[in-house]
């Protein structure tokens, strides 16, 4: 990413370092193990959750709080703590984040029954909400250099997009070898880690001067949030149809609009308007909601298909995905390093978006008994490519021309976006893939179906979602790509300094 400006300008709200600080580097090392913890958490215990309803005891109905309780806290709280973060001073949030993170981990673990698991799993999404957005506004006021920038985002780019696959691999090998409780336990690893790191070389981080808290802002969308969240999780586990999903949908689009309105009228807005306002990041938000809907598709779907149809260990269902991993994390680092300064975000995002939407397509044709080869090494490593370009775009252009006071919630609007994505995503993919399921037995079956008859139906549910996946990135490719800019990003273009400048 190239920013080209004039000499700093001089303001109250001025964070302008005249020297690098020489510890950077070792900052970026800290903060990618800080919010590779964090990513990990949205998928290591999803391989884990039936060897965990066996230990405790719980029921299927049940299960789904497990993952539900995290992205609940989780998706409430980011706006709220990124602006904690901006008032408070990121270093301190970032520690907190991370010691709360470590300590509902170890509970969690160590859980007896389930309401003490499903109690440590909010307390996780709500110190992972404080450590997500301090994470990345700690990188976007620690580089200044352009240059600089752009590695150190395709670094965070890098482990943004590939989380989510390490998450399945760690969760199935740490779940086959040792127990489920390590899924969690191995948190305190990274925490120790980031906890040491961040204590001793992040420096003294400014706090916004003069700000206060909105607190009718923070009620109105952690309540909005939290229902949108919710009634999504519930359209999954149960259906579009009931009074309790369109319920929590209505009011949560009604508290949401109610925040909108309060944000635009108070004197110390939660999320300043001019943050999503302007253009390039609104390109940036609606990206990364655009790709958390679609990819849920690849995570969720593709284990299913390996494990249920295919018969793959969690284990092996782990490693196959790592092409993917690997794909996803050399294309973000490349990404931002030399496509960004050159083509800009807006090429990016449509190459990114199209060739996901191809390996969509690509993976339509698995069938019953396709081998791994044949039918999914492909579609994993084009995968893999694109998610790449995509996370490593968004990260750098959602907080880019950001004012320091600004950065954590700017960094907090990326981390929601993606957030209410995989929601949306979760449920209407479910949806789609229960409908196509049932359309198919309805269609092939009289009498009771045998087990190979289940398994095509199986199949045919899974190659149709990935049809709408197809659909949602080609969809996200049109408009995003029409949202961002082409060539390399500049003040201009958001009629102010970069951030670090303002």
């Amino acid at each position: 990413m190239s920013a080209r400006s004039s000499a700093p300008v001089a303001g109250p709200a001025a964070e302008v370092t005249t020297r690098p600080d020489p510890r950077r580097w070792l900052v970026l090392a800290v903060i990618a193990a800080a919010q590779l913890m964090v990513v990990l958490d949205l998928t290591v215990m999803n391989l884990a959750l039936p060897s965990a309803q066996r230990a405790l005891g719980f029921s299927a109905a049940d299960r789904q709080w497990v993952v539900t309780a995290y992205a609940l806290s989780f998706g409430s709280l980011l706006l709220f703590c990124g602006r904690l973060a901006d008032l408070a001073g990121r270093k301190a949030t970032f520690l907190t984040g991370l010691v709360g993170f470590a300590a509902a981990s170890a509970v969690g673990g160590a859980s007896v029954d389930f309401p003490m698991l499903v109690t440590a799993r909010a307390c996780q999404g709500a110190f992972g909400a404080l450590l997500a957005p301090s994470a990345l506004s700690l990188l976007t006021t620690t580089f200044q250099d352009p240059k600089e920038r752009a590695r150190a985002f395709g670094v965070y780019g890098a482990v943004a997009a590939a989380g989510g696959g390490l998450g399945l691999l760690l969760g199935g090998a740490l779940t086959s070898y040792l127990s489920w409780r390590w899924c969690m336990y191995v948190n305190l690893v990274f925490a120790a880690f980031a906890i040491t790191g961040g204590a001793l070389l992040v420096g003294r981080q400014r706090r916004t001067p003069g700000g206060r808290l909105d607190v009718p802002g923070v009620v109105a969308v952690s309540g909005g949030m939290l229902c949108l969240v919710y009634g999504f999780s519930n359209a999954a586990s149960h259906s579009w149809g009931t009074p309790l999903t369109w319920g929590l949908l209505a009011a949560g689009v009604a508290l949401l609009t109610v925040f909108a309105a309060w944000q635009a009228r108070t004197a110390h807005p939660l999320l300043p308007p001019r943050i999503v306002l302007d253009r390039v990041r609104a390109g940036a938000y609606l990206t990364i909601l655009v790709s958390g809907a679609g990819t849920f598709g690849v995570f969720l779907f593709l284990v299913y298909y390996m494990q249920v149809t295919l018969g793959y260990s969690a284990v092996r269902s782990g490693v196959a995905m790592l092409p993917m991993v690997v794909l996803s994390g050399a294309m973000a680092v490349l990404g931002n390093t030399r496509l960004m300064p050159r083509f800009g975000p807006g090429p990016m995002v449509i190459a990114g978006m199209l060739l996901n939407a191809a390996a969509m397509v690509w993976l339509t044709r698995i069938g019953a008994h396709s081998g791994y080869g044949a039918a999914l090494l492909g579609p994993l490593m084009v995968i893999g490519a694109g998610m790449g370009l995509v996370f490593g775009m968004a990260a750098a252009t959602g907080t880019f021309g950001v004012a320091p006071r600004d950065a954590g919630v700017a960094s907090a609007s990326i981390n929601t976006g993606q957030q209410l994505g995989g929601s949306i995503g979760t449920a209407l993919l479910n949806t789609i893939a229960a409908g196509a399921t049932s359309g198919y037995l309805a269609g092939h079956v009289r009498g009771r179906p045998t087990p190979e008859m289940l398994q095509l139906a199986a199949v045919h549910g899974y190659t149709t979602v990935f049809w709408w996946c197809a659909g949602i990135f080609a969809a996200g490719a049109v408009v995003c790509g029409a949202l961002l800019p082409r060539g390399p990003l500049t003040a201009r273009q958001h009629g102010r300094a970069p951030a670090g400048y303002e």
